[in-house]
């Protein structure tokens, strides 16, 4: 909660315990039963807003003491919490405090989202792909304004520091399908990859590295991928030079807007239709557009264009290339 909010709220609780006490000590005071709880209400009411009750008071000398000292709680408390409401008014951050709490609704509900951590270069890279593949994504970032761009991209983005539990926990990580560590810092990156297996055994963590000697560190803190960004950089840069046709066809594949192909995969369960049931056969009503290109089992193993006469089994994953729109049949088709 931002300072503006904490200082209303505690201005406000200040305010309801004076005026209960103040009530309360009206009563006490009261030693002739002439007034009622109203009436003592009223004049609480009235000495805090400084409206007054005359030229000369008709309280008793103890009253009077304690209606000065009802002033000076009621106006300081008052003045607390007025000056809190403007400052919260003047910043704009009325709207932004509704904004947020909005959106962590809307992060309440999700369910087998993306969390990145980090909006830096390869944060927003990656959230722009995921976004244009229909994925549901939660940003964390510490620095405000890459926050700011991050929400002004439309996505959903908790403003904090992601090596903190009570962020990871903001963004769903109990309910998250994938995070990513996209931290600038290897240690951190690390660090943050522990926090967040031990927040959720069952997640899959892709861990971002720079120096060779993290991506055993970042294996031992939970991560499932270890990604070493300069290493995978050099070996594409390589690629573009030996096999330049290849990389561009690539790189079409990975932007739908260029080329309608894409790479999807298949993730068989123990209850799919396809289990039990060789290439061959499963294909020969496929389109013609759409190729298996491998096979990955579940022991690890990748098979890349398995024989027609491979029998699919229980927790194979299925690799296809082809037209988006074929792909998207076959998912309907098969109810996957």
């Amino acid at each position: 909660m931002n300072a503006p909010l904490r200082r209303i709220r505690a201005g406000g609780i200040a305010l309801v315990v004076i005026l209960v006490v103040a009530v309360c000590g009206y009563r006490f005071l009261d030693r002739q039963g002439d007034r009622g709880w109203l009436d003592d209400l009223y004049l609480v009411v009235i000495t805090i807003s400084t409206v007054g009750y005359g030229e000369k008071s008709t309280l008793d000398p103890a009253r009077q003491i304690w209606t000065i000292a009802v002033i000076l709680f009621g106006l300081t408390a008052s003045g607390y919490t007025i000056g809190g409401l403007l400052q919260l008014m003047t910043e704009g951050e009325l709207q932004r405090a509704l904004g947020v709490r909005r959106m962590i609704r809307e992060i309440s509900r999700l369910e087998g989202h993306i969390i990145i951590c980090g909006y830096g270069r390869v944060g927003r890279i990656l959230s722009e792909q995921l976004v244009r593949q229909k994925q549901a994504v939660v940003v964390i970032e510490l620095n405000p304004p890459k926050a700011l761009e991050a929400e002004a991209a439309g996505l959903m983005t908790i403003t904090g520091d992601a090596l903190e539990e009570a962020s990871l926990k903001l963004a769903g990580i109990d309910r998250a399908r994938v995070l990513v560590t996209a931290l600038p810092g290897d240690a951190d990156n690390v660090f943050l990859t522990l926090t967040a297996r031990n927040l959720n055994s069952k997640l899959t963590i892709i861990a971002r590295g720079e120096h060779p000697n993290t991506q055993q560190k970042l294996y031992q803190a939970g991560a499932n991928q270890a990604v070493m960004t300069a290493a995978i950089g050099a070996r594409w840069i390589a690629t573009m030079i030996t096999r330049p046709s290849a990389v561009e066809f690539l790189e079409l594949i990975s932007d739908k807007q260029l080329l309608d192909a894409e790479l999807d995969e298949i993730t068989l369960d123990a209850g799919h239709k396809m289990v039990g049931q060789n290439i061959g056969d499963v294909v020969a009503n496929w389109p013609h557009t759409l190729l298996i290109v491998a096979v990955k089992e579940t022991a690890g193993k990748m098979t890349f264009r398995p024989d027609s006469k491979y029998v699919l089994k229980s927790g194979d994953t299925v690799i296809l290339l082809g037209e988006t729109e074929a792909i998207l049949r076959l998912r309907e088709r098969e109810g996957i």
